[in-house]
Formats: C-alpha cells, structure tokens, sequence
C-alpha cells in the first residue's frame, strides 16, 4: 500500500531512512510532537530541524514532556533523524561578557533538550568578534565555552555540537570553509565538535557555488580542511543576493541565485555521502515551498 498523502498531497517517504536524507527545518508552535510530526508527514520529510526555543531570544523553556515522549515515539516510527538549531542570538565570540554567557547557557540547554527528544545534534552559528580588536580573545572564549560542553555531550553520547560558518562580515569567526580550520583547532578539533554547511551562508561568504564545478570545489576544500566525518549536516538553500554579498537570504532551490545544477553537485559529491541534507528555503502554505524543494533535492540524488 502507498504511503497516505499529507496536506500538500507529497507522499510521506519510504521510511527506509535512504542516503542523504532530504527534509526540511519545521514549525512546533502548538506542541513539539503535535506541530512537527504532521510537517514532516504533509512535505514528506526524511530528516527535521526544530527549535526549542525562541529563534530570537534568551528563553530556556523547560518542555512538555508528554510532547517529547509522542515525539519521539513519532520520529522512531518513521525513522526520521532530528537536529535543533540553537538560538540565532548565540555569539560566544562576542566582546560582551554576558552575551557569551547567555550563549553558552542556550547551548547547554539545547543540548539537554536534544538528549530529551533524540536529537542528533546542535546546530549553532561559528560567531563575530565584532570589533578588530578582539578577535584572538574570541577564539579563546569559544574554547573555554565549547570544551566543558563538548566533554559533557560526549560523555553522555548525546547530541553533537555543530558549528556553522556565517555569511560573513562583521568580524566573523569563521564564514568562508577555510576560516574553519583554526575555529576547530581552538578547541583542539574536539571529537563532538561537527560542521553544519549553509550554501546560502557560502554563497554569501565567496564561495562562487553557481560556477561549474564550484560547489565541488567548495566541498573539497571543506573536506581537507575539516577532515572525514566532521561534516555532520547540510543546510540546503538558495540565495536571493549575490555572491559574495555577506547576505543571508534563502530562496527556493533552483530560483534563486546559486541554480539547481550546484545542488545536483551538493548531492552528488563523496563529501555529503550519508549527511542529511535540510532546507530552510521559504515554506509556502502548509509547508508547500519545502514540500516542493524536498521533492528537488530528492530528485538530484543518485
């Protein structure tokens, strides 16, 4: 029998959790379990990102462990890996010594959190110095912030850290794929410590994904510089800016700037082999918008 159709009509996928699952950051406003599992089931998602928090805020919401637990039943059914995105507020390089404790605090709690419902990892923006003048003092917060974090995740094989370059600009401590090496080696490249890789964020940064072979080359270079098994998710989304223009704004996959044929590369290149893959590309009603994007992604991978 066929899977039942969602909302949108997108079948719900073979639960045989495929090579490089493709799905989408969702929505959980009403309840974790109660939001998230129909998305998932409406844009036939293999993989789902959530918040646990305000996107925008300091807030540590404790859970509903009643939704944690149909959530979770939920994900195993379908065989659905999960991933939390950390507030964007998150900054440990930031000069500010209270921002940079709040920020460590939110890591703490996402990761309690994605222990609660199964999460596999954490994903968390690489930072800004902000000023010229405080960038090495950067680096040597991210450690000590990172490290007691790291330590107390793997020891408890919970959820992983995973850092994100920017967009750029604004002293960032890491955008472009390269800037990574030395954020790693800060944390003395850390066995918990992943990569999650934005292609907006990379567009925005220079990386020219949109030239034949670029995004290829892009990912060669993330490759070497982080090593094998370090790159633990893929944020998939197009760009409506430039390359080059440190701007962070997603657009539907193959209508924006970077095109569809850097995104059959994506799917395609050795480096993403059995990574899922997430867009975070406009929703449309109902999840449309990432019903149709996963259906694209789908599409382009062997």
């Amino acid at each position: 029998m066929s899977p039942p159709a969602g909302p949108t009509g997108q079948p719900a996928p073979d639960r045989a959790t495929p090579d490089r699952p493709v799905g989408a950051h969702t929505p959980t406003s009403g309840g974790l379990a109660k939001a998230t599992l129909p998305y998932v089931d409406a844009t036939g998602a293999e993989v789902a990102q959530v918040y646990v928090g305000n996107s925008r805020g300091w807030a540590l919401p404790p859970g509903d462990p009643g939704q944690d637990a149909l959530f979770r039943t939920g994900c195993a059914e379908r065989g659905l890996p999960v991933f939390i995105h950390a507030s964007l507020l998150v900054n440990l390089g930031s000069p500010t010594a209270e921002t940079v404790r709040r920020s460590a605090e939110t890591l703490a709690h996402a990761l309690r959190r994605g222990a609660a419902i199964g999460a596999q990892g954490v994903v968390f923006h690489a930072g800004s110095a902000v000023d010229a003048g405080h960038a090495e003092a950067a680096l040597r917060q991210v450690r000590e912030a990172l490290l007691p974090l790291l330590d107390e995740a793997m020891a408890a094989e919970g959820p992983r850290l995973l850092v994100e370059p920017s967009a750029g600009g604004g002293r960032s401590l890491a955008s472009r794929v390269e800037h990574l090496g030395p954020y790693l080696d800060a944390v003395d490249r850390h066995p918990w410590l992943g990569v999650c890789f934005d292609t907006c964020h990379a567009w925005a940064a220079g990386h020219d994904l949109a030239a034949e072979g670029g995004m290829t080359a892009t990912l060669d270079t993330l490759a070497a510089t982080v090593g094998a098994d370090r790159l633990r998710l893929v944020h998939a989304n197009d760009s409506k800016d430039l390359c080059g223009s440190t701007r962070d704004r997603h657009e539907t996959i193959g209508k924006g700037s970077i095109g569809e044929p850097a995104f059959a590369e994506l799917m395609t290149h050795p480096a993403t082999a059995g990574v899922p893959v997430l867009v975070e590309t406009p929703g449309g009603d109902r999840g449309a918008g990432h019903a149709a994007d996963i259906t694209t992604l789908r599409r382009l991978r062997p």
